[in-house]
């Protein structure tokens, strides 16, 4: 794993918060930022090299992300108060190649293979789907009212839901012609390449005799997990 880190309290200044702040994020990591932006002013001021700025600082983290660590609970057990969160309302997707972007960091392309009583005994299907909490499930409404397709799943076994689009046609018709004109950054387009091959299959018909099927299987093992060609 790779991690891309800016820690310089400058460039973070000078850099980062300005390019967030001229392209805001629209889940709800937004309000992190916010927030993050204080903790950055604070120390901009050198607030966090005094007992009471520290104080502040502590509090605004404690209403970021996850929270405190249980070491810093323990060591301010009676002084955390914690900061007010705002929320993130996204009323607009701002240009597509936001959503492109979007789906190379949460995005999967999926195939399925599954029993049937059709004449091969397989069913194959793709599945485009893009995973998120469940407190930005408005944004993920938004993004099938942008791409005129989808449904929201919701996950019994945590605060998860998805978008999925499983339906052939707008797979073709859709999602297919999205990501042609406004590809998927990184690896991942990889994985898209691979999922279109498998979608050009099921149109003529491959995937219904065992030759076809057979040739997505293959391909099928070079997607997602296993992958092996690096982009």
């Amino acid at each position: 794993m790779l991690k891309y880190s800016v820690a310089s309290l400058n460039e973070l200044s000078s850099i980062v918060i300005p390019q967030f702040k001229k392209y805001p994020l629209l889940t709800q990591k937004g309000a992190d930022f916010l927030l993050f932006e204080q903790i950055v002013e604070h120390m901009n001021k050198g607030a966090h090299l005094t007992a009471n700025g520290l104080k502040q600082i502590i509090n605004i983290k404690a209403s970021m992300n996850t929270g405190l660590s249980e070491i810093i609970k323990s060591e301010f057990s009676n002084k955390i108060n914690p900061a007010k969160r705002g929320y993130i309302q996204s009323n607009f997707i701002p240009d597509p190649n936001w959503v492109s972007g979007f789906v190379s960091g949460e995005g999967n392309l999926d195939v399925g293979i599954k029993k049937s009583t059709n004449i091969i005994g397989y069913q194959v299907y793709l599945r485009f789907r893009i995973s998120q909490h469940a407190r930005d499930a408005s944004l993920m409404e938004l993004i099938i009212k942008y791409l005129g397709a989808g449904r929201l799943e919701r996950d019994s076994r945590k605060p998860a839901l998805y978008l999925v689009i499983t339906k052939f046609s707008e797979v073709k018709q859709i999602v297919i012609p999205f990501f042609n004109k406004y590809p998927i950054s990184g690896i991942k387009y990889l994985d898209y390449l691979y999922w279109c091959r498998i979608g050009n299959l099921i149109e003529s018909g491959a995937h219904l005799t065992n030759e076809g099927l057979a040739e997505i299987r293959k391909i099928k093992e070079g997607i997602n997990t296993g992958r092996k060609t690096k982009i």
